[in-house]
């Protein structure tokens, strides 16, 4: 009796593990996903893109949580050093080799190597000969000029700046047509914001920050002052200096000439529908063309994530091309990764994002380093003090060389 009964109860323990486990198998699988995309002009179609997935995948359920760039890269650092990071996290191009660094992302050269050919973006994603993220939203700033300003400046329809020498005289140009009326726009010290539009003259003068091993800080050099006194001379001479929103508000109205800007202002010109009179032209050099910034969103899953697969497969999923013309039509954006979608009608026919497309064929994205995000605060430190403060320029370019070369030899 006393057997039997041990028999029923190691059956019963037996068939209630049985049913337990069953119940864990029948849910769907949760991936959860940190991104940035809050916007309420994108957001919906970003939500339809994850229920279409999940309509598609029953199995899998996506739980979107949105992040600031006010605080996501804090949110995203606490999260990896508690064990607590999501599936897949959506990071800035300049972040991934700090987390591929720290073992926090998990490697994918062996599941994207297909992949690389048919998109743009790779060198953020790279770290130490393997890929460390998807790219999936590129970004650059491209010239943006007042055509009616121009005309009135230039007494020609058809100028357009593809030299540096021809900016500063269009810019200097327009700010004499008094009224209020500046040439150039340049922007106050705000955070994350400034080096942005210093970059693009100083890669376009040749310069460089760190030498091509890794091991010098080189922002110093003859290109990088060039480069430094052209920007604080347009500063300085012909310019409406403020953040970045109001030296847009001050181009829509008709007061600025020139600005640099990202293509979110032409999606501000049509939603508004701005009656403005502009175009849209690459950034020029000291020889045509020159370079601009380039950033972007990537995609990764983190080193700890349990599905792997599944992870990947919405990461393909999401970038590949009719979802990329999706959230690009719905964000009248022009940045694309994947080529496929960078080559649709959509871009080839207006002319003011196609100069978007070819403006990140153009140019480079900083240089990978762990350190990047301190890297960019010394230079924004040092463009303030040069821009605002009275710093020499050779003084700043050397002080912050400085402080770059002890990242690196600190790493």
């Amino acid at each position: 009796m006393k057997t039997n009964k041990l028999y029923a109860i190691i059956l019963i323990v037996s068939l209630l593990g049985l049913l337990s486990c069953s119940g864990k198998n029948n849910g769907p699988t949760t991936i959860e996903w940190w991104q940035f995309w809050t916007d309420p002009s994108i957001k919906p179609t970003l939500e339809k893109i994850v229920a279409d997935y999940e309509a598609q995948n029953p199995d899998i359920k996506i739980k979107l949580t949105d992040l600031t760039w006010g605080n996501g890269h804090e949110k995203i650092v606490v999260a990896f050093s508690s064990g607590t990071a999501p599936d897949i996290v959506e990071l800035g191009s300049d972040w991934i080799y700090e987390f591929a660094s720290t073992g926090q992302l998990m490697p994918m050269s062996k599941d994207l190597v297909k992949d690389t050919s048919g998109y743009y973006g790779w060198p953020p994603a790279i770290y130490n000969n393997d890929i460390y993220a998807m790219p999936w939203i590129l970004g650059t700033r491209v010239l943006y000029i007042n055509r009616t300003l121009m005309i009135r400046a230039m007494k020609d329809s058809n100028f357009v700046p593809i030299t540096f020498d021809q900016l500063k005289t269009l810019c200097f140009k327009i700010d004499s047509l008094g009224n209020g009326v500046r040439g150039f726009g340049s922007n106050a010290a705000e955070k994350h914001t400034l080096y942005k539009k210093f970059l693009p003259f100083f890669w376009s003068f040749g310069g460089r920050i760190i030498s091509r091993n890794g091991n010098f800080a080189v922002i110093s050099s003859q290109k990088g002052y060039d480069a430094l006194k052209y920007y604080k001379n347009l500063s300085d001479s012909c310019s409406l200096v403020d953040t970045q929103r109001r030296i847009e508000d001050a181009f829509l109205a008709g007061k600025v000439g020139v600005i640099i800007s990202g293509d979110w202002l032409l999606k501000r010109i049509r939603n508004e529908k701005i009656n403005i009179d502009f175009m849209t032209a690459l950034i020029p050099g000291p020889v045509y063309p020159g370079k601009s910034f380039v950033g972007g969103e990537y995609l990764s899953v983190s080193a700890k994530s349990p599905h792997r697969a599944e992870a990947l497969k919405f990461i393909r999923y999401i970038t590949d091309r009719e979802n990329q013309l999706a959230f690009c039509k719905a964000n009248y954006s022009a940045n694309p990764s994947n080529k496929e979608t960078a080559n649709d009608k959509f871009f080839n026919d207006d002319p003011a994002l196609q100069i978007f497309i070819k403006e990140i064929n153009l140019s480079p994205f900083p240089a990978p380093d762990p350190q990047w995000v301190y890297i960019e605060d010394i230079i924004e430190t040092m463009l303030e003090e040069v821009l605002f403060k009275g710093m020499p320029v050779a003084d700043g370019l050397y002080a912050a060389r400085g402080k770059i070369q002890k990242l690196i030899d600190n790493k």
